[in-house]
């Protein structure tokens, strides 16, 4: 694997062997010395235009605990906030020896641009970019899934499975969401079946090529469908807010419809988990009650995080599963 752009460029076999390689390292980190050497000399660069806490964190982590140095190079307070272009960027970071950049970017398709251009010589994983992909998102979602309802459950090495037969309700703002995007194209090669529920607002245009359904009542899917895993969507006041509003009559309004609370919980089987990518709106997409009941698996979405981009970094810059220090 030279880069990780989209969940789209993971054909099944390939996606299984993050899952494993994942699988692996999270078997690592219940040791008292949670680090290892393979990547030991090599410099990992977080290269962030857009504000981040969890994947950024998560990153360096994953890059620290194989021992790979990290540089942390953030848009604000750099040459990039005084105009400096993403090639000029590019070239510095490979001055300065950069063996894998891990970017996230407001414009989609930067990851790509970046990985393609030929400024750089270093393996590009894309951290989100626009309202288009968050690759490792995805993964981490499938893998808590996984370990959750396939295989022996909590043992992280049921390896060599995929998602086959489980059905996933992705709520809310699908619109906004690079989370979603990466979860539907990930879930489907997994072989999981996927079911979009939103207002009619928040969905995209040209869904209906997506390798999903689509819902607009939320009680309905959780009565008929009886999903396995529900994931629910941060409402992104932010990107609304920019291109102005209106997506929904108020909060308030969105919650009774869309929001996932007590008695929607109470309607869940008996093994559906409850996930959510953070940061959570507690009132408005998930109730407090939801976030914090047994069901909900948000924390063990993001220690599962570090093991799964251990993982990504791991294949891209040693190059193969095997020989994972044991």
């Amino acid at each position: 694997m030279r880069h990780l752009l989209s969940a789209k460029d993971l054909d099944r076999a390939e996606a299984i062997t993050v899952l494993d390689t994942a699988a692996a390292m999270a078997a690592t980190q219940s040791r008292q010395v949670k680090k290892l050497p393979p990547l030991l000399g090599k410099t990992v660069v977080n290269l962030f235009f857009e504000d981040s806490t969890r994947t950024r964190i998560s990153f360096e982590a994953a890059a620290k605990r194989l021992s790979a140095d990290v540089i942390n190079f953030a848009a604000k307070g750099s040459s990039l906030s005084k105009g400096e272009s993403l090639k000029d960027t590019a070239q510095t970071l490979q001055a300065m020896g950069a063996d894998a950049v891990i970017i996230r970017h407001s414009a989609s398709g930067a990851p790509q641009r970046l990985a393609t251009s030929g400024w750089i010589d270093a393996g590009v994983v894309n951290a989100g970019d626009g309202t288009h992909q968050h690759p490792t998102q995805a993964l981490l979602d499938a893998f808590t899934i996984r370990r959750h309802l396939v295989g022996s459950g909590q043992d992280a090495r049921a390896t060599g499975q995929g998602l086959d037969g489980v059905r996933v309700a992705i709520v809310g703002d699908v619109l906004h969401s690079r989370v979603a995007r990466s979860n539907v194209d990930l879930l489907h090669t997994l072989g999981a079946e996927v079911v979009l529920v939103a207002p009619p607002t928040l969905v995209p245009v040209g869904v209906e090529t997506w390798p999903c359904t689509v819902s607009y009542d939320l009680d309905a899917v959780l009565t008929d469908l009886r999903p396995d895993a529900v994931m629910m969507l941060r409402i992104q006041h932010e990107r609304m807010t920019a291109a102005g509003g209106g997506y929904f009559p108020s909060a308030m309004e969105y919650s009774r419809r869309y929001g996932l609370d007590a008695r929607r919980l109470g309607a869940l089987t008996d093994r559906a988990i409850v996930l959510h990518p953070g940061p959570m709106n507690r009132g408005l997409e998930i109730s407090a009650a939801a976030a914090d009941s047994e069901r909900s698996v948000v924390l063990e979405q993001v220690t599962n995080g570090v093991a799964v981009r251990m993982a990504v970094l791991y294949l891209i810059l040693a190059g193969s599963a095997e020989g994972i220090p044991a």
